[in-house]
């Protein structure tokens, strides 16, 4: 009898940034057969560490010109649901991104699809926001449920919970990551000869140490909206759009670029082609690899256990049941 060999998955990496998802599928040899992104400067790092230029504006790209695929991955913009933005979620334009996704589902069917989000979106509108989005993706012939991870439960010393959803067509058996990797130590991650340009102004260092001392060394302090400082023996969430001096390490000086990406589990060997800010606002955008590709993983896992009963539909309890769509 033959031996049977697994295909690879064909996935399609939708407001693909600068990888993180595409870094963690190439890990489990799956191929890309699309990627999308709007911003250019992304699209220029994702050509210069992958080989192809990212599709622009997927708004104005046709469910014809997307190729057939068996997952489909995207980490949809957050900001209408983050606390840092004015979360008004589907009054923001930017929102009605998440229905370029249902477009696609629709039109292409895929096996599967992994969504990621901040975790502000569980709770947005008392739930009503992640219902709605819920009850389109079951709508649409999907299992669907989603878990709240956090980096530093697979090794990142970064605080950063986010939100995945996955979805499958099929009754197969998914279990979400279980084990807890240890955090590495946050000197793991900083680099040892930073240029100057990178220290806060003697203004700066000094207004921090006049709020806040800290036991930790290294650590990384963090100034909230408040004004109030805290540190950590790791990193507050990265943020793309965040003051300059939110972040300092031991209260000095920002983190570098290659920092910033290390704290998202991006490989030494990802290339820096844009300049520091726009590196920064790139990683702050960036999903954390080590969780995605847990839940790639077990993704993987699931789709090759044929006939296998599906452990996803009821593993988490749904925060609000909307009424039923209208047909109008």
């Amino acid at each position: 009898m033959p031996v049977q060999v697994k295909t690879s998955n064909r996935f399609i990496d939708l407001f693909c940034g600068i990888g993180g998802f595409r870094i963690a599928a190439d890990l489990l040899n799956w191929e890309c057969v699309f990627s999308s992104d709007i911003d250019a400067e992304a699209q220029r790092a994702y050509e210069a560490n992958f080989g192809e230029r990212p599709a622009g504006d997927i708004c104005k790209i046709t469910s014809d010109e997307i190729p057939d695929h068996d997952i489909l991955l995207g980490g949809f913009p957050c900001q209408p649901f983050s606390i840092i933005g004015e979360q008004k979620g589907f009054e923001d334009t930017r929102g009605t991104l998440f229905f370029e996704i249902a477009r696609i589902l629709e039109a292409k069917q895929p096996r599967a699809f992994v969504l990621e989000n901040v975790k502000q979106l569980a709770t947005h509108n008392k739930g009503h926001t992640l219902a709605r989005i819920l009850e389109v993706l079951r709508r649409l012939g999907y299992v669907v449920e989603y878990r709240i991870l956090n980096a530093l439960n697979f090794g990142l010393p970064q605080k950063r919970e986010r939100i995945l959803i996955v979805g499958m067509k099929e009754p197969f058996t998914f279990q979400w990551p279980q084990s807890k990797v240890p955090m590495r130590s946050l000197s793991e991650f900083l680099e040892t000869d930073v240029p100057a340009k990178h220290y806060a102004s003697k203004h700066i260092q000094e207004q921090r140490k006049a709020k806040h001392t800290s036991p930790y060394s290294p650590g990384i302090w963090h100034e909230n909206k408040g004004g109030n400082v805290s540190s950590h023996p790791y990193s507050c969430a990265l943020r793309a759009g965040a003051s300059y001096n939110y972040l300092l390490v031991d209260g000095v000086r920002r983190l570098t670029p290659r920092e910033m990406l290390r704290l998202q589990g991006f490989p030494e060997d990802f290339r820096i082609v844009c300049n520091d800010s726009q590196t920064r606002k790139q990683a702050g955008n960036a999903v954390p690899v080590p969780v995605i590709k847990a839940v790639l993983s077990e993704l993987d896992l699931a789709l090759g256990s044929d006939g296998a009963v599906s452990t996803l539909k009821h593993s988490l309890p749904i925060i609000y049941e909307p009424a039923p769509l209208s047909d109008a």
